[in-house]
């Protein structure tokens, strides 16, 4: 039997406790450069996608394809390690979501599962708490939410933070013309968009902070309906 077959059969517990939350580890530095969840040999696909992904362009490639190419091609394996098995899939987004907030630098593409109820100061907590909810201005929008560790990493500059990749449907966000960069909870900045692209079979906008009369919102929280459970995805279109 497959050692991969093997491990995925101890990682079920029942058809409804089947997922199980997993590290990918660069051996070479023994740093933890991805995060996920999944079930069945989710955690091994990652090395046979960048093995089949070969030739193609580090440009057409994601961060994590990338860095897994570059181990391969060092005669290293990457190391897997398992945290959690035998969860339910709510279980399981809980988990992935609370080790994202452990290890900054991720070559994950998006935030965990629940960011609004994820890692936050107690300074940026109370900011949250004494900040006013903005209401719904007539403007089309789209809120994307970002952590401020995933900042950093983009040097501090909100706009590369947030300009790419999301999942999304290209046609449907060509009609927004504004984005909310929303850190906390909290509008951090106001981007008019210039352009939607595809970006690795995800969608990107390219754009520039903006002074028009939406501007007004930043500072301001984003309404309860953008942040109640279940509001998971860190891509969100205006809800009218």
């Amino acid at each position: 039997m497959d050692n991969n077959i093997a491990i995925t059969n101890l990682l079920i517990q029942s058809e409804n406790r089947k997922y199980y939350v997993y590290r990918l580890i660069d051996p070479r530095t023994y740093q933890t450069f991805y995060v996920g969840k999944g079930c069945g040999d989710r955690a091994f696909q990652h090395v046979k996608d960048a093995e089949s992904l070969k030739d193609k362009n580090n440009d057409e490639l994601s961060l994590k394809i990338q860095q897994i190419q570059q181990i391969l091609t060092d005669g290293k394996n990457v190391i897997v390690v398992f945290h959690r098995r035998g969860m339910t899939e709510k279980e399981a987004f809980e988990v992935e979501a609370a080790l994202i907030d452990c290890y900054p630098g991720l070559t994950n593409i998006q935030s965990g599962h629940g960011i609004d109820r994820g890692l936050i100061s107690a300074d940026d907590l109370n900011t949250l708490a004494n900040a006013k909810e903005y209401d719904e201005p007539n403007e089309k929008y789209i809120i994307i939410k970002v952590k401020q560790e995933v900042i950093m990493g983009c040097n501090g500059i909100l706009y590369d933070a947030v300009r790419k990749a999301w999942r999304g449907d290209l046609n449907k966000a060509k009609n927004y013309k504004y984005v909310l960069a929303v850190v906390n909870g909290i509008v951090r900045d106001v981007f008019e968009v210039d352009e939607w692209y595809l970006c690795n079979n995800r969608i990107a906008f390219k754009g520039k902070s903006t002074n028009d009369k939406i501007s007004s919102l930043k500072g301001m929280r984003i309404p309860k309906k953008y942040m109640e459970k279940g509001s998971a995805n860190p891509f969100m279109y205006k809800k009218e």
